[in-house]
């Protein structure tokens, strides 16, 4: 097992863990900012945040960032300014467990998205740890009785959501294109900075209408969180372990999401563990490890 994909394993492990913290954040935030603002003002934090470590680093690399500025913008468009602003979107009238299902089609999304726009196959290995993986995921919604899935109801907001899920195997196909010679931190100053750009119009045009107000303490909190951890440190995790193991054994990852979930329920929200949690959460690591830890080109 080669250390460097283990260590993108690890990486990807915590881009999901910082994730399930926005989803459960966006979702309690829905009534305080719409959509579009509240993914500005997390990319705002963002470009605060990175900016002193960013700045002196792509001093002199003007011409550059020029000339790489179609595959930028097209990286921050999908990536930072549409994605999420789908997902926000979708959680304002949509049930969590909604959510959650249709983010977990999201590996499906990405090999499809491979296949058509780099013509890669995904290996049996990685289709068998998706399906193992997706297996765990319906265990926990499932609470252990299959049958339950059958009594979930479809909102508006499941469209939003699963529009989102190619919009992000797009980002992630196309992050093998980036400019190498941006490191991690300016490639996602600029990405961020490009991405709020776009945004800001929106916001604009909202508080013309009158729809700003001041967000409360807690509110500002989550934004934070959203800004530094499911922003910056998020996204640096992920591109790098996207670097290591590619788009189609990255994106099975994302069905960790759900796992981290159900245990930031259980610590933060007095939610009891029981088998099925175990069950499930068990299943989805092997899963995910079965696709992510293969060696490169390994068809087994």
């Amino acid at each position: 097992m080669p250390d460097s994909r283990l260590s993108a394993f690890l990486l990807l492990a915590l881009a999901n863990l910082f994730w399930s913290g926005n989803w459960i954040a966006g979702r309690a935030l829905r009534d305080a900012f719409d959509p579009v603002s509240l993914n500005f003002w997390r990319w705002a934090v963002a470009v605060a945040v990175l900016a002193p470590f960013a700045l002196p680093a792509i001093r002199g690399k003007a011409a550059l960032i020029r000339r790489h500025a179609g595959i930028l913008l097209l990286l921050a468009f999908t990536g930072v300014a549409l994605f999420q602003s789908l997902v926000y979107l979708g959680l304002r009238s949509t049930q969590a467990v909604n959510a959650v299902l249709l983010n977990s089609s999201l590996p499906l999304f990405m090999l499809l998205c491979s296949w058509v726009i780099e013509r890669e196959h995904a290996s049996p290995r990685q289709i068998a740890g998706m399906l193992i993986s997706l297996a765990g995921i319906l265990v926990i919604l499932s609470r252990g009785e299959p049958g339950a899935l059958l009594q979930l109801e479809l909102h508006a907001g499941d469209a939003w959501i699963l529009l989102a899920m190619p919009v992000w195997g797009i980002y992630s196909v196309l992050l093998k294109r980036r400019p190498p010679e941006l490191g991690g931190i300016e490639f996602l100053f600029v990405i961020s900075v490009a991405g709020a750009v776009m945004l800001l119009p929106f916001v604009l045009f909202q508080s013309i209408q009158g729809a700003v107000r001041v967000a409360s303490p807690p509110e500002a909190l989550s934004v934070l969180y959203m800004g530094l951890f499911a922003s910056v440190l998020a996204f640096i995790c992920w591109n790098r372990g996207v670097a290591v193991v590619g788009a189609n054994a990255a994106g099975i990852s994302i069905h960790l999401l759900p796992a981290f979930g159900t245990l930031l329920a259980i610590l933060l929200l007095g939610e009891t563990f029981q088998g099925f949690h175990a069950a499930g959460i068990a299943t989805i690591i092997a899963g995910v490890l079965l696709a992510t830890l293969a060696a490169p080109g390994s068809k087994a």
